[in-house]
């Protein structure tokens, strides 16, 4: 496992000569883990070519607000990223970001996130020492922004002084300090609980080879155990999609296929845990009896009948054990508020995440989602249409804040 597992970077690469060293740091950082998503601007494309990090970054290489399959990539890229970095960044770069300017893909996901920013500058000396460009750079520095470098060092055009871009393993070196597991911000607000997520949707057999199933790719219920875990809670994920699982440090995960299954691994674990995620999508219905044989199309049409499977979150509802946390999950396609409030209800559940999967771009196999969470005193907030990772972060925080308010923090 590396320094950086379940880490997701945004790397920002503009245009100055140094761009070359961001290729390194590019590589070292998917080394370590990291899921990187190369930005670059169009003036970084007359120094390096958009192939080299299309290679080596964890997904395709972005440059225009138009040029990728989401309708928004800036809030997709910024609100999903755990920490952005800018390498190099040039004088206008570092300009525009600190006076709010939204000209391309990059600057604009720099304004639409809220994870820590790394800028890297890299310019001649001149240009580092102008009163504006020291002016702005103090300002993001007093914003929060992690500045690293320049350094001393040979220039372009063979002149020498303070400017030269810090080098790559001294970039990636901070990057580790500031978001590796023994980095002294990984967050730690989830430390001393236990955090049971359930993912995936499961498969009832009919026979050996078809069975009933759903949809669900489980990658709602993965981001939620990847945000508890990087919180620095112990985490059990029971999920349907094991190769999918997050395998980051303190997960782990525990593969069914059936909605029985999934209710004996749950039951299992529940005792263990101070709160709950239901986030899988299990089968209402299993067939009645599973055939041994391949059903052949010659014997005609089967009659399959069906019959309920296990309910999971009512024996949940009746093991539950004080102060713990659980919270269903509900897919709706109509009447989503009112739906899901009825089984908040009938479960007797803490909270519920309810979320319209007949909506452009939500739920199942995306990778955003749009829900409204709602706890038990029927209070309801709304998480608008953006990655799943930052759904699992409003709420993991809301869920969060419910356990502090109860005074069972685990700090406390």
């Amino acid at each position: 496992m590396g320094e950086l597992d379940g880490r997701r970077i945004v790397l920002g690469i503009t245009g100055g000569i140094a761009a070359y060293k961001a290729i390194e740091v590019c590589r070292r950082l998917t080394d370590a883990g990291a899921y990187v998503s190369p930005v670059m601007t169009k003036g970084a494309l007359r120094f390096v070519g958009k192939s080299t990090f299309d290679a080596l970054g964890s997904e395709k290489t972005q440059v225009s607000l138009w040029d990728e399959e989401h309708a928004i990539p800036h809030t997709r890229l910024g609100q999903g990223a755990d920490l952005i970095i800018v390498c190099p960044a040039t004088a206008r770069l570092i300009s525009d970001y600190r006076n709010g300017r939204s000209g391309d893909l990059l600057t604009a996901t720099l304004l639409a996130t809220r994870a820590q920013v790394m800028i890297c500058p890299a310019m001649h000396a001149e240009m580092w020492e102008q009163v504006s460009v020291i002016e702005n750079v103090s300002a993001l520095r007093d914003r929060g922004v992690q500045i690293v470098g320049p350094v001393e060092g040979k220039l372009a055009g063979g002149d020498s002084g303070l400017g030269r871009l810090a080098e790559p393993e001294d970039v990636v070196d901070s990057v580790l300090k500031l978001l590796g597991k023994s980095g002294k911000h990984q967050p730690g607000d989830l430390a001393g609980l236990t955090v049971l997520v359930t993912a995936g949707g499961t498969r009832e057999p009919i026979g050996p080879v078809r069975y009933i199933g759903n949809r669900s790719s489980g990658k709602q219920g993965h981001a939620l155990a990847s945000e508890a875990a990087l919180r620095g809670a112990k985490v059990v994920c029971i999920t349907t999609e094991t190769e999918t699982a997050p395998d980051e440090l303190g997960v782990e995960v525990i593969g069914v296929a059936t909605a029985q299954e999934m209710h004996d691994s749950v039951m299992e674990n529940a005792s263990k845990v101070d709160w709950i995620f239901m986030s899988a999508a299990v089968a209402d219905f299993r067939p009645k009896k599973v055939a041994s044989q391949k059903i052949k199309k010659e014997e005609g049409i089967p009659e399959i009948l069906l019959e309920p499977t296990v309910d999971i979150l009512k024996a949940l509802d009746k093991a539950k054990k004080r102060n713990q946390l659980i919270i269903g999950f509900a897919a709706e396609t109509k009447n989503l508020v009112e739906n899901a409030s009825k089984k908040l209800e009938s479960k007797n559940l803490d909270f519920i995440v309810a979320n319209d999967v007949s909506a452009p771009g939500v739920g199942f196999g995306y990778d955003t989602n749009s829900v409204s969470i709602i706890d038990r005193n029927g209070a309801s907030t709304e998480i608008s249409l953006c990655d799943k990772r930052e759904i699992a972060r409003n709420i993991v925080d809301i869920v969060s804040k419910s356990w502090s308010m109860q005074g069972t923090d685990p700090k406390i």
